[in-house]
């Protein structure tokens, strides 16, 4: 008879005692004790295919959710996999907790079976990473990392769970004792006040939300926070950046603002650092944020310019909320022509496009998609990155949205729409991507259909790692582009042979009847779509 008093059943426990129902994981030897564990706790255990995987998982549940998303992983490599997966989640700023199994304590430093310092592999691609090292810090443990991946700058977190301790005993546990509270970072009034000084002075000012808002009801808060104020705002988590293509043409009037407010959002790489000529040289900043590294980063690219404010998402929307009209004086047409640039799209694109025979152009993919997704209630898009991503941003639209974050990762997509379908059971989930990211995770489909967790995944197959491949005609010519080239897979056969739905598609008509055959179905589904490649849309305002 197994003791219900270990370490393993004090996890689970905790888990459930911060509502967390189910957990994205792939079994092995350092775990297996938390698999059974499960047993009696009730837990939905979603088993995957790859750990990564399983990651990206719970990565997708913690930014739907606003729920900090749970992995699960055995030790060595299935930790090593598991921790490539964390760095998407981190530039989403995702609430999520990665649990890894462990060598036993009692081994450590004498060769064990897959021993590996796995806090220290973490430790980049996470907001915190340690290892538990007593039974009596398991529960607690797992206490401080829901509360870290929620508090401040959201993100994730690792924790390692060495065997010996998840199979030792543990003293009972008293739910009414967990620690569920968190401490609001909040700035001095000072701070706000000056704030409100440079809001109140500034003829252009532009509020920038960082991907901590690409959250359904947080992207709601953060619209109505800058109406309240005055200022026109953006939400930006492309890697992209200002180039973000679901953002039109917003980087033609950035360089134009006297004042820019970045909220929960770095002056890096996809701000273009905040220097000329994308930021004009005069122009003021104001970021308010929890990570004190993006604080600093804005006194560094800025200097005498910048003005710092240490506030999480909920203090700072506060904060600012209290301005209420202070940007009155801002001009109308200054809002009006930032509204305009990012709405605009190409003139070219509503019109008949020139695609290859039997091929679909991306607009024409992405605009049947488009028909599908209005006639459906509160659907779900994800959007996967390469430059079919940059396409599917660019055209579609939905309240709740996840896309491969600033990192630019890639492949990430399918996990999320498996993470999708269990947070709701009934929304249309249609998931985009290219043929050389659904390689990534192909055999998800195989869990889709073990698990229960239908969507509907559209490849846009160009046979060609076409980002790659836009970059060697680009930067040295069209005549040394190589070494990029894939098949014409049938990826819907792949998914068609593990259980799912599957169509290939090269025209419109076509692709509209497999969307709608595809949810008809009720099961995992791929619809396989001869593209035209064609490099990322490049939005720019009319000279």
């Amino acid at each position: 008879m197994v003791k219900k008093n270990r370490g393993a059943d004090g996890v689970m426990h905790a888990l459930k005692d911060h509502g967390v129902d189910t957990v994205f994981t792939l079994s092995g030897n350092h775990i297996m004790s938390l698999f059974d564990a499960a047993v009696d706790t009730g837990q939905r255990l979603i088993h995957t295919r790859h750990e990564a995987a399983a990651v990206h998982m719970a990565d997708a549940y913690g930014r739907l959710t606003g729920k900090p998303g749970i992995a699960m992983a055995t030790g060595g490599p299935g930790h090593a996999n598991a921790t490539a997966g964390l760095f998407t989640a981190l530039g989403a700023d995702s609430p999520m907790v990665l649990l890894s199994g462990h060598a036993p304590t009692t081994q450590i430093g004498w060769g064990a079976f897959q021993e590996l310092d796995q806090a220290a592999m973490a430790a980049p691609v996470a907001k915190a990473s340690w290892m538990v090292e007593t039974a009596g810090d398991l529960v607690a443990s797992i206490d401080r990392a829901m509360e870290l991946a929620t508090s401040g700058r959201p993100g994730p977190v690792h924790v390692s769970l060495p065997s010996d301790l998840l199979d030792g005993e543990i003293a009972e546990r008293d739910a009414a004792n967990a620690d569920k509270s968190s401490q609001a970072l909040e700035a001095s009034a000072d701070a706000w006040q000056a704030a409100a000084r440079l809001i109140k002075s500034a003829e252009r000012p532009v509020l920038i939300g960082g991907p901590v808002f690409a959250r359904a009801e947080a992207a709601a808060e953060f619209h109505r926070m800058a109406q309240t104020i005055g200022i026109p705002g953006v939400i930006q988590e492309s890697p992209r950046g200002l180039n973000d293509p679901s953002l039109g043409a917003f980087a033609d009037v950035l360089a134009q603002a006297d004042l820019v407010v970045l909220v929960q959002k770095a002056a890096d790489f996809t701000m273009r650092f905040a220097q000329t000529p994308h930021f004009a040289d005069d122009a003021r900043l104001i970021a308010i944020g929890a990570d004190p590294a993006q604080l600093a980063l804005a006194l560094d690219r800025k200097g005498d310019k910048a003005l710092t404010i240490a506030a999480d998402m909920t203090a700072s929307l506060a904060g600012l909320s209290r301005m209420e009209g202070l940007a009155a004086q801002v001009n109308g047409s200054w809002r009006n022509a930032v509204e305009a640039a990012v709405a605009y799209r190409p003139e070219t694109w509503s019109g008949a496009q020139d695609a290859k025979a039997g091929t679909l152009h991306p607009l024409e993919m992405c605009g049947a998609i488009r028909d599908w997704m209005s006639t459906k209630s509160d659907p779900i898009l994800i959007a996967d990155g390469g430059e079919i991503g940059q396409w599917a941003q660019a055209t579609l639209t939905a309240r709740r949205r996840v896309t491969n974050s600033v990192t630019g990762s890639i492949g990430a997509s399918l996990p999320f729409a498996l993470a999708a379908r269990a947070v709701d059971e009934e929304a249309p989930i249609v998931t985009i991507m290219g043929d050389g990211t659904v390689g990534f995770h192909l055999a998800e489909f195989e869990t889709a259909v073990r698990c229960g967790l239908p969507f509907i995944a559209v490849v846009g197959n160009d046979a060609n790692w076409n980002a790659e491949y836009q970059i060697q005609v680009n930067s040295y010519g069209a005549d040394r582009a190589a070494n990029c080239d894939l098949t014409p897979a049938p990826y819907h056969d792949v998914c068609r042979s593990l259980g799912g739905f599957g169509a290939e598609v090269q025209t419109t008509a076509e692709l509209t009847d497999a969307l709608v055959a595809a949810e008809a179905s009720g099961l995992p589904a791929c619809i396989n779509v001869r593209l035209d490649g064609r490099g990322a849309p490049k939005i720019q305002l009319p000279k």
